[in-house]
């Protein structure tokens, strides 16, 4: 294997001259991610355990002894006992988009990079929402039942083609983005509220308020994240807001909606439908038993979070999570990582690269620079990034370097981590 493929891994506490071989480099798969990845990873000449299920606490804790690289999916909770207790783990790969299942600052503070998935199921996520859409005006979940109970329903009271309706979209991010174009190919009238400035698709139209948009349009589809100020964020005053008949959706994050609120608005048929594809509380397994107050109610569609779920999206997922995680493990390239400073490095010949993290306090890189200067090692290049909680330093040095350096550098106050990759 040549030299400069052979990251090594260096914590505060120990470290090594010499690259730590890829074959040893230990990766953990939970909750039957896409078999893309474990090619991937295979590739590269990492270890792989496949599991096809998601780990409690303990369990979790007991698999990541010797772990370096951890790969989940959204029923995977990772707390920051799991970090504490996980001394060897070095990134962890959110294999969805939503990475609330994560402790991002207990990640940050032990120096693991959390990486996800931000773009690749935003096609099957709006495919469902243009598909609820069409099953909720044309009340086709409710005539499907009748079939099955017998009943021949044949009518076109109160069926609509979704060609001219207005659609509101609440977070004009990718998802929002995605969905908004589908939308307008099918002769919608898109309009959207979104608390950032955003470039907008097509004939697009922003509302500068929620109160605009919600008083405006026939369909409003919910796509905001999981964020704890999002709680209970479309509640009884943004429900009562909507035109009476108008339909609703949420694919984005059960906690942000108040589903009992919702459930008043159906029963007394100010919404006249919604399909929910998010709840609050989630089975953690297939076989668990699912129930809601929503559970029943006609023209309501309810789905077991599956926005993104179709093998495309999977195949899309479990090739771009691995390629972040193994940019990370085999350059530091830090590009794409949710809670790390993102820097985007190139390899170099004839040098070696040290990544160090650290407390963001001031003068890290004056000390590690000292260091090098006593030393007498030639810097090549260096790169810093810091977020409000750490400092992400990556330095090329020339290759005649004294071991006791990687001592020194763990040693300084404030680190949280530092290794070798090459």
């Amino acid at each position: 294997m040549p030299y400069s493929q052979r990251p090594i891994i260096v914590t505060t506490t120990t470290y090594m001259r010499y690259s730590f071989p890829k074959e040893k480099i230990k990766v953990l798969l939970l909750e039957n991610i896409h078999h893309k990845a474990v090619e991937y990873f295979e590739k590269e000449g990492y270890q792989i355990q496949l599991l096809n299920k998601s780990l409690d606490e303990n369990e979790l804790i007991e698999h990541l002894s010797d772990v370096r690289v951890l790969g989940i999916r959204s029923k995977t909770q990772l707390s920051p006992r799991v970090f504490e207790q996980a001394k060897q783990l070095k990134a962890v790969g959110a294999f969805c988009i939503g990475t609330n299942q994560i402790d991002l600052d207990a990640a940050q503070k032990v120096g693991v990079a959390v990486f996800n998935a931000p773009f690749s199921n935003t096609r099957s996520v709006a495919e469902l929402s243009i598909g609820s859409m069409i099953m909720l005006l044309r009340h086709i979940f409710e005539k499907s039942m009748y079939m099955h109970e017998g009943k021949w329903e044949k009518s076109a009271t109160g069926s609509y083609e979704v060609r001219g309706k207005k659609l509101g979209i609440i977070g004009y991010g990718n998802i929002g983005t995605q969905l908004s174009f589908l939308a307008e190919m099918m002769g919608m009238q898109v309009y959207f509220y979104d608390l950032e400035e955003k470039l907008i698709i097509g004939n697009a139209r922003k509302c500068e308020t929620l109160e605009e948009l919600l008083a405006t349009v026939d369909i409003v589809s919910l796509h905001v994240d999981g964020r704890p100020e999002n709680n209970n964020f479309f509640g009884s005053k943004e429900i009562q807001q909507m035109k009476q008949g108008s339909v609703f959706l949420n694919m984005s994050r059960g906690s942000v909606v108040d589903l009992v609120a919702l459930k008043r608005a159906l029963t007394a048929k100010h919404i006249a439908g919604a399909a929910i594809d998010v709840f609050p509380d989630e089975p953690v397994k297939n076989s668990d038993v699912f129930t809601h107050e929503l559970v029943g109610m006609q023209n309501v569609i309810l789905t077991p979070h599956i926005g993104g779920s179709t093998m495309e999206a999977q195949e899309n997922i479990a090739e771009f999570v691995p390629s972040k995680l193994v940019d990370y493990i085999n350059s530091g390239s830090s590009m794409g990582s949710v809670n790390f400073p993102n820097i985007q490095l190139r390899q170099v010949k004839d040098a070696h690269r040290i990544i160090h993290i650290h407390k963001n306090v001031p003068g890290m890189l004056a000390r590690m620079n000292k260091l090098f200067a006593d030393r007498g090692i030639n810097v090549v290049g260096q790169y810093l990034q810091a977020n409000e909680h750490i400092g992400y330093v990556i330095t090329d040095i020339s290759k005649g370097y004294d071991d006791s350096i990687m001592q020194e550098l763990t040693q300084i106050e404030h680190t949280i981590n530092c290794r070798v990759l090459y």
